[in-house]
C-alpha cells in the first residue's frame, strides 16, 4: 500500500474571536450609541485575503434587545475601552487591535501564543465580535456558521452543493465542533489530532447518516479489532473521506460502489486503486499479482468479474478493521432483518477456504504445503 494520498482536510474555521465572558442580555445600554459611532471605529475589515464585507461596528438598537451586550457598555464605562469617560464623546480607543481585549480577557492570551492561531484573533478580534452589542451570542456579527463561510468561502460552497452532507457543520457547535477559533496546538486550528477527533465523535450507536440510516460505532469497532486498514493505521480519514461534504456514498472522496453486488468497472474502484494495484483485480491468470488464487486462477477476479452481480470489495472485507489479516471479515449482513452470514474463512498452510457461506465450502492452494 503506497503512503495516504491526503493529509487531513480541515473542517471550518470557526471564526470567533475573543470575547467577554459576561453578557447582559436586553439591557437598556448608557451609553450614547450617536456619541460611540461618531467618535469610534466605525467598521472592521475582513481578514486580509478575505473576501466578507466589513462588519459594523455601530451599537444596535436597544429594540428589539440585543442577543448579547458588552459589560463595559452596558454600564456606561466607554473609559475601559476609550479615551474619554463621556458616552457622546468617547474619543479614541486606547490601544489597537487584539492588545485592548486581552487587558481584559486575560484567558486568551496563552491562546494566542499556541503553534497555530486564527488571522482575525491576531489582527483584529472586530473582525468577528461588535464589541458594543450583537444580535447573535459572544456579541458574533453574524451566526457562528455564517460567519465562518463569510470568510470561508470555498468551505461553505462545498458544504451548501454537497449530496451527501457532514452534519458536524451544521449541528451542535457547527465549524467549532472541530475548530478552535481562537489557537490551537494542532494545525488547521482542530481542537484533536485529526484521527482522534474523528473517532471521538462516530463513537456511539445511535448516529445515523442524512437518509436516517444508522452509522458504524467506528471507535467502538477499532477498539474491538486488531486488524487495521492502512489509512486507519496511519490515523488518515481523509486519505478515504472528505470532512465537510461530498457527492459520494459515505463522503468517500473517490468512486466506489455504494452496492454490494455491482458490476465491476476499475472506475468505480478509484478509492482502492490509489493504493491497490487494479491489475490485481482485473487479470484472470497470474501467480504473483495476488495470494488470492487457487494455482493461478486469479480468485479476486473471479468474484469481481461476474456480469451483472461482481461482488464489491466489502463483501469479503471489513473496511476499517478486523479480526482476520488481509481484513477478512466474519460475515456479511444478509437481508433486512440484520442476520449475519458468516464467511467462516479459515487459513491454511496451503492457501484457505470459506465454509458453508455465499457458497458450498471451497478451497484454494496458492503454494506447496511445506
Amino acid at each position: 500500500m503506497t503512503p495516504p494520498r491526503g493529509a487531513f482536510a480541515v473542517l471550518c474555521s470557526f471564526a470567533l474571536a475573543l470575547s467577554t465572558p459576561v453578557f447582559a442580555q436586553g439591557a437598556q445600554p448608557k451609553a450614547s450609541a450617536a456619541g460611540v459611532e461618531a467618535a469610534a471605529e466605525k467598521t472592521a475589515g475582513a481578514p486580509a485575503g478575505r473576501a466578507s464585507a466589513p462588519r459594523s461596528l455601530v451599537p444596535l438598537p436597544v429594540k428589539p434587545a440585543p442577543a448579547s451586550s458588552h459589560a463595559p457598555f452596558e454600564d456606561g464605562d466607554c473609559k475601559i475601552c476609550h479615551q474619554n469617560a463621556d458616552p457622546k464623546a468617547p474619543g479614541p480607543v486606547l490601544k489597537k487591535g487584539p492588545a485592548l481585549c486581552l487587558e481584559c480577557h486575560e484567558e486568551f492570551t496563552g491562546v494566542m501564543k499556541r503553534a497555530h492561531t486564527h488571522s482575525p484573533a491576531r489582527t483584529a478580534c472586530t473582525s468577528c465580535h461588535n464589541p458594543h452589542n450583537a444580535a447573535f451570542p459572544k456579541l458574533l456579527h453574524l451566526e457562528p456558521g455564517a460567519l465562518c463561510v463569510s470568510c470561508h468561502e470555498k468551505i461553505g460552497k462545498l458544504h451548501n452543493s454537497a449530496k451527501v452532507p457532514h452534519k458536524a457543520l451544521t449541528t451542535g457547535a457547527k465549524c467549532a465542533n472541530c475548530h478552535n477559533p481562537h489557537g490551537s496546538t494542532v494545525e488547521k486550528l482542530l481542537i484533536q489530532l485529526p484521527f482522534d477527533l474523528c473517532v471521538n465523535c462516530h463513537n456511539v450507536d445511535s448516529m445515523k447518516d442524512a437518509n436516517g440510516k444508522k452509522l458504524q460505532n467506528i471507535k467502538s469497532w477499532l477498539d474491538n479489532n486488531p486488524k487495521w486498514h492502512g489509512p486507519v493505521a496511519s490515523k488518515d480519514c481523509t486519505d478515504c473521506h472528505e470532512p465537510h461534504g461530498g457527492d459520494l456514498f459515505r463522503l468517500v472522496n473517490q468512486n466506489y460502489p455504494p452496492e454490494f453486488y455491482a458490476p465491476y468497472d476499475a472506475r468505480n474502484y478509484a478509492l482502492c486503486f490509489g493504493c491497490h494495484k487494479e491489475k490485481a483485480f482485473s487479470t484472470a491468470q497470474t501467480s504473483t499479482l495476488t495470494s488470492f488464487r487457487n494455482g493461478a486462477t486469479n480468485l479476486h477476479y473471479l468474484h469481481l468479474q461476474q456480469s451483472g452481480r461482481g461482488r464489491t470489495c466489502r463483501a469479503c472485507h471489513e473496511v476499517h478493521a478486523a479480526k482476520q489479516d488481509h481484513l477478512i471479515r466474519d460475515g456479511v449482513p444478509y437481508g433486512s432483518g440484520g442476520w449475519m452470514l458468516k464467511l467462516n474463512y479459515k487459513k491454511t498452510a496451503t492457501g484457505g477456504s470459506c465454509e458453508k457461506t455465499c457458497h458450498a465450502e471451497k478451497s484454494y492452494a496458492n503454494k506447496t504445503a511445506p
